[in-house]
């Protein structure tokens, strides 16, 4: 072990709480309240959850005060999604019992400790105490016992947490950027074909009988792409080794993460390929369970697919058609159409189906003119943003252990620079 690193338990950081859920639900959109974050309201490899679906109003949990989780404490999921999910109290908050809080004492750096815990989720794996309620459960004893190995100054421990916190803030704005790109499509959108205040919208007639401008007609979704199938309706098999599998509830904000996929066989990958195949700028729909989730296949990539619809790309038209499908007025009138009980879908035959009050080519092309800068800065920021994790993911294990000096490490905007730099000389060189 290097000099001035020490082998610690998980509760030599600080104070190790279970959560407790509150029995007086008292949800409020205003006023004072707090969050209470359970397991499914974290994403993977986010260190805040900021939206949860519940709170609680200062009223209704004075009496359970000793349950609340301070600022700056870190939260690991031991019940369920074990080994996958940890977050930074960004607030006050409460947490339910499948989680466990760190709340670190001063002689430790509160994002050092996450960062740290992070690290060492693997070891929620090995110290797995069986189920509870037929999940993988780790016992609030097992996690304690965790061994860690640390630094004994705070200073050293608080560099380490800066350098890493850089990296995360940067992935962090970018997809708060994504977010806001997002945001200027779809109001763009809705001023032009919702509200029809399209450009040049004073000078056109409206049709007294449709109540749209004339020359808006009915039109079919597959006229904006050059065909329309769907994955596999298989379940092939797992592998440790092949192809990744996505399906619906891999598509997320407009991509396709394939950090949760498994994999399947080459063989099963090239019968799934000849029916459904995906190419770059496809877009797929997810059409089983979680209905219409939209996302781009921003990049050619080998991946098969099962429960999504997928639209095949025509040049000209695809930011138009995934504005069209992501847009919250469309996903409204689709849901209220959908089939099923048990489990609600739409059906390939409904989705070829579809049709929508549409204006002439000219103005679908120009919106997908103005939608398209705007799409392509959002999948240049998500590619950094990948870059970014790849690069903090690498200084991690190198930082937490003691491996690298400090001092050494090249921080994300240096990072960003010289790989804008790279690619600007490859530019040259190849012209």
């Amino acid at each position: 072990m290097l000099v001035g690193w020490n082998s610690v338990r998980v509760s030599d950081l600080g104070k190790v709480v279970t959560g407790n859920t509150p029995p007086r639900k008292q949800p409020e959109l205003y006023g004072n309240h707090t969050l209470f974050i359970k397991p499914t309201d974290i994403n993977i490899d986010e260190r805040y959850c900021l939206t949860p679906e519940e709170c609680y109003s200062e009223a209704g949990f004075k009496k359970y005060k000793k349950s609340l989780i301070p600022k700056g404490s870190t939260c690991v999921v031991t019940i369920g999604s074990i080994g996958k999910k940890v977050i930074i109290a960004h607030d006050d908050i409460f947490i339910n019992q499948a989680m466990n809080a760190v709340i670190p004492t001063e002689s430790y750096d509160p994002f050092f400790v996450f960062y740290l815990l992070k690290l060492n989720l693997f070891q929620l794996k090995i110290a797995d105490s069986g189920t509870a309620s037929g999940r993988e459960n780790v016992s609030k004893s097992s996690f304690s016992a965790l061994k860690v190995t640390v630094p004994e100054s705070k200073i050293i421990q608080s560099k380490i947490a800066a350098v890493l916190s850089a990296y995360d803030d940067l992935i962090e704005n970018n997809l708060e950027q994504i977010k806001l790109i997002e945001e200027m499509a779809q109001i763009t959108y809705e001023e032009w074909f919702v509200r029809l205040k399209f450009p040049g919208h004073e000078e056109v007639d409206i049709d007294s009988e449709t109540g749209f401008p004339e020359g808006w007609s009915k039109r079919a979704l597959k006229e904006f792409c050059t065909a329309i199938t769907d994955g596999t309706h298989d379940s092939p098999k797992p592998v440790e080794k092949g192809v990744p599998l996505a399906t619906g509830k891999n598509i997320l904000n407009g991509f396709i993460d394939f950090s949760d996929t498994y994999l399947i066989s080459q063989e099963d990958h090239e019968k799934i390929k000849k029916r459904s195949g995906v190419e770059e700028w496809d877009i797929l729909f997810s059409n089983i369970g979680t209905l219409g989730n939209v996302g781009v296949v921003e990049r050619d990539i080998e991946f098969s697919c099962k429960n999504v619809v997928i639209f095949k790309r025509k040049t000209g038209f695809e930011c138009f058609l995934y504005t069209y499908l992501s847009n919250c007025y469309t996903k409204e009138k689709l849901d209220n159409q959908s089939s099923g009980v048990a489990q609600k879908f739409y059906s390939l035959k409904f989705i070829r189906g579809l049709e929508e009050t549409l204006p002439k080519d000219e103005l679908i092309m120009a919106f997908n003119d103005f939608t398209k800068p705007l799409y392509e800065l959002k999948y240049s920021l998500k590619c950094q943003s990948k870059l970014l994790k790849e690069a903090r993911d690498i200084l991690l294990p190198r930082l937490m252990t003691g491996t690298i000096d400090i001092e050494q490490v090249e921080l994300p905007e240096a990072l960003l620079e010289r790989i804008n730099n790279e690619n600007n000389n490859n530019k040259i060189n190849i012209g």
